[in-house]
């Protein structure tokens, strides 16, 4: 049955002239200074530390598979900080609720799921470039070439696109309710659902099915990866060559756990359990720590990155000597 206070489908409840409002932080009118200076300076330091990512990687002529998609993967996290953190920034220090158009909603909700879809995917074909390189060592060169790489980081961001489009289209084609008003800093899919004014369970069902294709999926072929790693390195003698080949699944282990445990505590659950403020909190930790948290844990756990890291300051320094 429809909620009170609702509009027809056919109405201009969802018509593109419609706005929406974003409350944003609204209610924290005591922290607003001090959380905007905190989260402007994790951003900067967000774009400082992926961007020289990007850029030592970039630098260098010949680069192996892993740092390819590593460069893809701070792209990725540039883009995504981009689209979601300046809007929550000035949501923190503006005085009033900000307001966004229908399609200006849609459109950030689709580039923010596009992005995280291929963020998921593409930690898929990192884990299986550490599964040729482990399990399959001597046809590793052969398999994993510069144009299957591209072809790899194609296929991801293609079915990013997709699936956010397919899950956009399917939100903002509900009817909401005469409010308008999402208790968030940006349009996300609980929190723009959280609106709609149906109470049938089958509005869920576009969220479950990109859950399974961006999370689920992706996560059980990356498991499954792991698992023949594991084998094939309790078959290995040597306690040093175990060591090694364990250390270089560290930053992207690491880095799955970080990205799919926070997106399973914030998609896989009823629309029943949703928290407007508990929700808004930890998108605003979601969105502004582990883009952060990522390139320090590539920084010190991948040596390849170290070194980079250090030729790319030692020529910058060399130019600024001559």
């Amino acid at each position: 049955m429809p909620c009170e206070g609702c509009m027809e489908k056919d109405n201009k409840s969802t018509d593109a002239t419609m706005e929406f409002l974003l409350l944003g932080f609204s209610e924290l009118l005591c922290l607003r200074l001090f959380l905007f200076l905190i989260f402007l300076v994790v951003h900067l330091v967000t774009l400082a530390g992926n961007g020289m990512i990007f850029m030592a990687v970039v630098m260098e002529p010949s680069r192996p598979p892993m740092l390819f998609f590593l460069c893809q993967l701070s792209v990725i996290e540039l883009c995504y900080t981009l689209v979601i953190v300046p809007r929550a920034l000035v949501s923190l220090v503006a005085a009033e609720v900000s307001t966004i158009s229908f399609l200006g909603c849609a459109a950030q909700m689709h580039l923010f799921v596009t992005l995280g879809g291929a963020e998921c995917l593409l930690l898929v074909a990192m884990a299986y470039d550490r599964y040729l390189a482990i399990c399959q060592p001597l046809h590793y060169t052969a398999v994993m070439s510069q144009g299957f790489c591209l072809r790899l980081m194609g296929a991801c961001c293609l079915g990013g696109f997709a699936i956010a489009l397919g899950l956009t289209v399917a939100v903002f084609r509900l009817p909401f309710c005469r409010s308008r008003q999402i208790n968030h800093f940006f349009c996300d899919v609980p929190a723009v659902l959280y609106l709609a004014c149906t109470q049938t369970y089958s509005l869920e069902l576009p969220l479950l099915a990109a859950c399974v294709l961006l999370l689920l999926l992706p996560f059980l072929l990356i498991l499954t990866s792991y698992a023949c790693i594991a084998a094939a390195l309790f078959h290995v003698t040597s306690s040093v060559g175990r060591g090694k080949a364990f250390s270089t699944c560290m930053s992207h282990l690491a880095i799955t756990l970080l990205h799919y445990g926070c997106a399973t505590f914030m998609y896989i659950r009823p629309k029943a359990s949703y928290s407007p403020a508990r929700d808004k909190m930890v998108s605003l930790v979601y969105t502004n720590i582990t883009p952060l948290l990522y390139p320090l844990i590539y920084s010190l756990r991948n040596k390849e990155i170290r070194g980079l890291l250090g030729k790319m300051l030692r020529r910058r320094k060399v130019a600024q000597l001559n």
